[in-house]
């Protein structure tokens, strides 16, 4: 992306302090993280910054529309709607594909983007200990907006733990130390003191839950959650998981973020978008007539995570099997780039912009990153194995 920092780390890169670099970063929480770690990070120039920051905003301004609420109702399930629903999410991811266009200039194309808190916590952690093992220069950082590690911590403990005493503060997930991005759980607790609990270990009484804080070891009641839960995977798991609380109940606890948003600002938000950088996106069942060319596109269920039921190569046959149309979009592909000069092939590059959001802000604030490394047909380390040079990673940005 950088050609002169490029061919500069790959000829400083050594596998000896590659694997140095790993055996520290393991140190912290042995045995968390689960993922592969890619040999590199990325680096953006501040020209290719300033166009993915464009179309970040332009998405934050359809986010911020008024009419958004109304315009995003049909996009929760009615089994999954959780009552006490507030007026933004807290968190914004946006994911990019750094592709190739006509002209054969490399630029951002949107691919996908949740209002749900990724790795807000570990993206601190690791890419500070990258800098103790390899050359990053000091004018460009993972993060973004102006922020830098004391006001990015400062302001991510406000909007996760605000005003509410910490021991009322809780991370909820599904089997939170089974997770493959536990690691990041375990970095939120100690930037921020809270505690990771599983859905299957809450209590509850009437309107309010409790927990067992690890510390004192007593009955806690929740009043705030830093919220995991996927209904997808809480569906997926429920008879391993036994008996646990059912959290679309009116209870009495403030959410960070809410579930709703997960499904308001997701792969539903995609068809409403026009943008340069944001590939052409339409509900299938609202679609006249199919393209005469199918395999230019992709076919995504609008309510999975992870990668899962997407179809690359689509056929007529593949859109005629689907039973619930409108519950899939069918997205233009777009042609990754080998952004990322390896010793042996091209990877290709996937970003992840993160957002947080203050209450009684307006809007919310870009921050930080993550990225993806990848040699297989799609992103995601479940279709990179066996490779080198992909994996998790981030991008620094020019400052």
């Amino acid at each position: 992306m950088v050609p002169s920092l490029r061919k500069a780390f790959n000829d400083a890169f050594s596998q000896e302090q590659y694997e140095k670099f790993l055996e520290d970063l393991n140190h912290l929480h042995p045995g968390a993280i689960e993922f592969r770690i890619a040999e590199t990070p990325a680096f953006i120039s501040k020209k290719f910054g300033d166009k993915i920051i464009n179309a970040c905003e332009y998405i934050i301004d359809v986010i911020t529309n008024p009419d958004f609420k109304k315009q995003s109702e049909k996009a929760i399930p009615k089994t999954d709607n959780v009552p006490n629903e507030n007026d933004h999410s807290h968190f914004i991811a946006l994911d990019f594909g750094v592709c190739i266009n006509e002209d054969g200039m490399l630029e951002p194309q949107l691919i996908e983007l949740q209002g749900f808190p990724t790795l807000y916590g570990f993206q601190v952690y690791y890419p500070d200990l990258l800098r103790e093992y390899f050359s990053i220069p000091d004018n460009y950082s993972q993060y973004l907006n102006g922020y830098n590690k004391e006001t990015y911590l400062h302001d991510l403990k406000e909007v996760i733990v605000g005003n509410t005493p910490v021991e009322n503060v809780i991370l909820l997930e599904i089997k939170p130390h089974e997770q493959k991005t536990r690691i990041d759980f375990y970095c939120t607790q100690d930037y921020l003191g809270i505690q990771p609990v599983c859905i299957s270990d809450l209590i509850q009484e009437g309107k309010k839950i409790y927990y067992i804080n690890d510390i004192t070891k007593q009955k806690t009641q929740v009043k705030k959650i830093y919220n995991r839960i996927i209904f997808d995977d809480l569906y997926a798991k429920k008879d391993k998981l036994g008996k646990f609380v059912d959290i679309t109940q009116d209870l009495d606890v403030e959410w960070v973020s809410h579930p709703n948003w997960f499904y308001r600002i997701s792969k539903y938000t995609l068809p409403f978008l026009r943008h340069p950088f944001v590939p052409p996106t339409y509900f299938l069942n609202e679609i006249k007539q199919l393209p005469t060319d199918l395999e230019n596109y992709v076919l995504k269920p609008l309510f999975s995570f992870a990668g899962q039921g997407v179809v690359i190569d689509v056929t007529p046959d593949d859109i005629n099997k689907i039973k619930d149309p409108e519950n899939w979009i069918l997205q233009k592909k777009v042609q990754y780039a080998g952004a990322i000069i390896t010793p042996d092939v091209p990877a290709k590059l996937e970003i992840r912009m993160m957002y947080i959001w203050k209450d009684g802000d307006a809007r919310p604030k870009l921050a930080i990153n993550l990225s993806r490394l990848s040699k297989g047909k799609m992103i995601g380390v479940r279709y990179n194995k066996d490779k080198e040079w992909v994996g998790g990673n981030v991008c620094y940005f020019e400052q």
